[in-house]
């Protein structure tokens, strides 16, 4: 016993040293401890961005970027499962400088071909979060995946790519697309081919050719997003069956805002804005839909228009409008004041009742039909007396409303 320690500190400390001992109260060993886990991946750490996505297991991980701009001159590759390359919000930008149109990041197995659908070499379980991802007028796509089940892409600014900014190649297991910004790219905003079960949700697309794209698909649920200024069309769904699309503004589009063509059946449109687009809701090729509860304002040209090839629709609700804000008063200026309304060209089968028509310019209802359909109880206010407001020709039933009084 050291002289200068008195005994009653030494009883302390010793008693200490026990009850820790008995509580398990020791220090951390070094490294890992958690059973299962797997460290996570600073990129920050390695000398490029693809070296990093190189260093993960087989049996995938978590690769985290740092805030920064990283330019790339070849695609990122994400070749295993059960991966997520998460950054730092846009602080974190993935700059693609490739001009012979290369995608900026490729999601597929190793021994995928890239073309058809390869259910063979399958991916499961991708995230893709927090970061922005740039290109140029030459470069290729911006996120490519190839046959990746349960895809999901969140917090990701996608703009400026020559080619469609998200493009998802039998992606067909249960994709999610939320909370994005999908701007200004050459192609499509989002373009969906072979996939099924597909959530988009609360996006913002501004400025591509056509926003959103699914062809060939099952099950889209496009609810709650923001299209603006498209340089094509708005929506566009072939071959696609058991969707709807609702909650979203659609406005500004050169083209249409909504098309459903080449043998879409069994899909809803609903409570969706359209304003100030080329034309409408355009269904080319579509059965059995329903149309309701859309507002339909200031359209050039059909705000609803169903083609020859469809049939056994049911078109309720839907508000067809001008600018009118009350007590006489128009919104819009001398040229930018045209309303369109519902154009019916040979569809069969066809159901359209209780719809407002107000303000509208041009005939309000124009259809050709095929027996038996039902065009009855629609309101019209405001409409021009000089104007025929309805013309049709065979409808089973007709009773309308038509007010030619000004207010």
């Amino acid at each position: 016993m050291h002289r200068n320690v008195p005994p009653i500190v030494l009883v302390l400390v010793v008693g200490a040293w026990l009850v820790v001992q008995s509580w398990g109260l020791t220090a951390p060993q070094a490294g890992p401890t958690l059973p299962g886990m797997r460290s996570t991946i600073d990129a920050a750490e390695f000398p490029s961005l693809q070296a990093a996505l190189d260093a993960l297991p087989s049996a995938g991980g978590l690769v985290r970027l740092p805030s920064g701009t990283f330019e790339i001159h070849q695609p990122l590759l994400i070749h295993q499962a059960d991966v997520c390359l998460e950054g730092a919000g846009t602080a974190t930008h993935i700059k693609n400088v490739n001009r012979d149109g290369q995608p900026a990041i490729v999601i597929a197995h190793s021994e995928h071909k890239r073309s058809g659908n390869d259910r063979d070499c399958e991916l499961w379980r991708l995230r893709l979060a927090n970061f922005r991802v740039t290109g140029n007028e030459d470069s290729g796509h911006g996120i490519e995946a190839h046959n990746i089940n349960e895809i999901f892409i969140d917090g990701v600014s996608v703009s400026h790519h020559g080619a469609d900014g998200i493009r998802l190649i039998y992606c067909y297991e249960d994709p999610r697309i939320t909370d994005s910004l999908i701007t200004y790219n050459g192609g499509v905003g989002l373009n969906l081919i072979g996939c099924h079960d597909i959530v988009v949700s609360s996006n913002q697309f501004e400025e591509n050719q056509d926003a959103l794209r699914c062809v060939d698909g099952f099950n889209l649920c496009m609810t709650g997003n923001c299209l603006d200024d498209h340089l094509r069309d708005g929506v566009v769904i072939e071959n696609t069956y058991g969707s709807v699309v609702a909650g979203n503004m659609i406005e500004e589009c050169a083209g249409a805002a909504l098309i459903l063509d080449r043998d879409c059946y069994g899909n809803t449109l609903s409570a969706n804005v359209i304003a100030h687009n080329g034309a409408g809701i355009d269904l080319r090729d579509a059965h059995g839909c329903a149309v309701s509860a859309n507002t339909l304002t200031i359209m050039k040209t059909n705000a609803i228009r169903v083609g020859p090839e469809s049939s056994r629709i049911a078109i309720s609700g839907n508000n067809f409008s001008s600018s009118y804000i009350g007590q006489g008063e128009i919104k819009r200026q001398a040229g930018d004041q045209s309303t369109a309304g519902l154009v019916i060209s040979g569809a069969t089968d066809l159901l359209a009742t209780g719809n407002m028509f107000a303000g509208v310019d041009v005939p309000a209802i124009e259809a050709k039909t095929e027996q038996p359909s039902v065009i009855a109880n629609n309101f019209l206010i405001e409409t021009d007396a000089d104007i025929p407001m309805v013309r049709i020709e065979r409808p089973t039933f007709d009773r309308n409303h038509q007010s030619t009084t000004k207010r």
